[in-house]
């Protein structure tokens, strides 16, 4: 069996009782000693704390101070409009095959001379090939495996890291600018993937211990395992990478058109065009075969990844399968997302799923399943 390896708070995880499984090749605390719904709710009434060091960070800079150059490059492999990404902003995007399907969802920001991306676990390697085969070699791309990630999300996260630095208070959803926290040099986004306010830490390994004790100390901060980080996520509508996201489903398949900026939509000659562009723009237009949507079971047994979705309940006709599901601890019910061939999607408010033997009733109902509290 492969080794797995551990992030920089594998022992802090472990003192604070996790159960660990293994995720992406890492060994992942999945919950603590209160469990995932009692994480997840805390997370929604005060501060969770995660530690995402699993995930990749890559710095992708110019060898020849060209940064109008390397914008033309990411801009070929991603839909986003780099130019118009103001400094010390962020954006969340997607590096695109040629044939329209995802590689991987990502954040990127603009950090003066660099742009900084943090990319998903399992995708991160493939993820920086992608970018050293595509990038020509006038740039340089760094897998910075010498920093960790930590996530704080939650109503409290402000007042938490506020208390440290005043000049948190003053960020906005997805700024990223780089701050001290009690002397520890850090680089700090306002976001994160719950549907709470809430932020992202990126620090050197060598200071991570000094910080993680900083951060909970006098606050009512609680560690959080990947359990309840996959219920908030699906409480926001927010699509897992390699469910919601493969790189056989288009972003206007995931129902993710907003990430195709306006700029990049133009298909005159002059224009930039990124991979799987054609195909992309063409579902833009025209419409995708299969679409993204949220469903709310009638009744109590959770939709679960890779349930079969029929249009009738006798299981005649097939038109979609759940991409993720489980239990909302906010709604106290089931809630899965599923994708389901478009064309029956109007006036279409009913679909049944298989659970097990049964074929089970659920209601098509609009994303995200909660309402988001982001500081705009």
């Amino acid at each position: 069996m492969e080794d797995l390896k551990k992030t920089n708070l594998y022992d802090f995880h472990k003192n604070n009782g996790a159960k660990f499984v293994p995720f992406a090749g890492y060994s992942m605390p999945v919950q603590y000693k209160n469990g995932v719904i009692s994480e997840h709710l805390h997370t929604r009434s005060k501060a969770g704390f995660f530690d995402v060091s699993h995930m990749g960070q890559i710095k992708i800079w110019s060898k020849n101070n060209e940064k109008e150059k390397l914008i033309q490059e990411l801009e070929r492999l991603m839909p986003c409009d780099l130019y118009n990404l103001k400094e010390n902003r962020q954006t969340y995007s997607l590096l695109t095959n040629s044939n329209g399907g995802v590689i991987d969802d990502l954040m990127i920001a603009n950090k003066d001379f660099y742009f900084q991306l943090i990319v998903n676990a399992s995708q991160k390697m493939t993820d920086y090939q992608h970018l050293k085969d595509n990038i020509s070699q006038d740039f340089n791309i760094e897998l910075e495996e010498n920093k960790s990630l930590l996530a704080i999300q939650g109503p409290q996260s402000e007042d938490i890291l506020t208390a440290i630095n005043s000049n948190i208070k003053t960020m906005k959803f997805m700024d990223s600018i780089d701050i001290s926290l009690a002397d520890i040099d850090c680089s700090i986004s306002r976001s994160g993937y719950t549907g709470e306010d809430g932020f992202e830490i990126s620090v050197h390994n060598k200071n991570i211990l000094q910080l993680v004790e900083i951060l909970f100390k006098k606050s009512e901060l609680l560690p959080i395992g990947l359990g309840a980080r996959d219920s908030l996520r699906l409480e926001a509508g927010l699509c897992l990478y390699g469910n919601d996201l493969t790189s056989d489903i288009t972003p206007v398949e995931a129902n993710l058109n907003w990430v195709i900026h306006k700029r990049r939509r133009n298909q005159s000659a002059s224009n930039i065009k990124f991979l799987g562009n054609t195909k992309i723009l063409n579902q833009l237009e025209k419409g995708p075969i299969y679409l993204r949507i949220g469903l709310l079971p009638v009744e109590k047994a959770p939709m679960r990844t890779g349930s079969i979705i029929y249009l009738d309940n006798e299981g005649d006709t097939e038109i979609g399968i759940v991409t993720s599901g489980g239990f909302s601890p906010t709604l106290n019910k089931p809630i899965s997302m599923g994708r389901i061939q478009s064309e029956y999607l109007e006036d279409l408010e009913k679909v049944y799923v298989k659970v097990r033997d049964k074929i089970l009733p659920a209601i098509i109902t609009k994303l995200p399943f909660i309402k988001t509290k982001y500081k705009i």
